[in-house]
């Protein structure tokens, strides 16, 4: 089970409530003005800064792989839209990729983005378009071989409209499905984000033909008043599209 936020780096319980409140500067909209408000008094954005992770976004795939265990030593890991690198600085330390824990296998980060990533200590990182049509076969060629995860903590641009938001995403989440069956190991792990809205049972039944076991989860770490939620998908059974013709 992950861990609370410390209390030793939060104004959280056991503390008095020192919540930071944001005055309206002129020219900040409203919205802004409470999204800045949040972000100052968010347990886990302290810790991020305190543990030296790049965005409150690593908490969550902590926990999620908490619950799963599929970071293991020695697994090779596709991260898909990986900026700014959270996601990829969590699975350094859990695949032992550099080495630090001895005895233990070495695994491999592989992050794509379709913007320039900042280097990350134990991981390779590639400015790529995953939805391109020799992508796979370029990240196969980075592993030197096939992925036993295939993770993504990708977003559609918000268009402001919930349900257009929410087709986006879920078009985005089957795209990164479609490249993990292309890039996994048989008994692979896929873990994307989704929003939760109702079109997303197309992918889910995509899903529990292709994996084992289909569930979903909403980690401590998604803000609550989040729509998002994170399929995980284990055991990939492998073959091609044409095995079920």
């Amino acid at each position: 089970m992950a861990k609370k936020p410390s209390t030793k780096n939060t104004s959280g319980r056991g503390q008095r409530d020192l919540k930071v409140k944001v005055k309206t500067a002129r020219g900040r909209k409203l919205s802004s003005t409470l999204w800045l408000q949040r972000q100052l008094n968010d347990p886990y954005v302290k810790r991020a800064q305190a543990e030296g992770y790049r965005g409150r976004a690593a908490f969550k795939i902590l926990e999620i792989d908490d619950k799963f265990r599929f970071l293991v030593p020695g697994a090779r890991v596709v991260d898909l839209g990986c900026a700014p690198g959270g996601w990829c600085q969590v699975a350094v330390k859990r695949v032992n990729a550099l080495g630090e824990k001895k005895g233990k296998k070495v695994g491999t980060i592989l992050g794509v983005d379709l913007q320039e990533v900042e280097p990350i200590a134990g991981a390779e990182t590639h400015q790529l378009d995953f939805m391109e049509d020799d992508a796979d076969e370029k990240v196969k060629e980075w592993l030197g071989g096939k992925a036993d995860v295939v993770m993504s903590d990708m977003a559609a641009a918000s268009s402001g409209h919930k349900q257009t938001d929410h087709l986006r995403i879920i078009a985005l989440c089957e795209a990164a499905a479609y490249f993990a069956f292309d890039v996994l190991e048989e008994g692979g792990t896929f873990v994307a984000k989704v929003l939760a809205g109702g079109a997303e049972g197309e992918l889910q039944k995509l899903l529990k033909q292709k994996f084992t076991k289909v569930v979903n989860m909403k980690p401590p770490a998604s803000r609550s008043d989040s729509s998002e939620k994170f399929v995980v998908a284990t055991g990939f059974r492998g073959g091609s599209d044409d095995d079920e013709e």
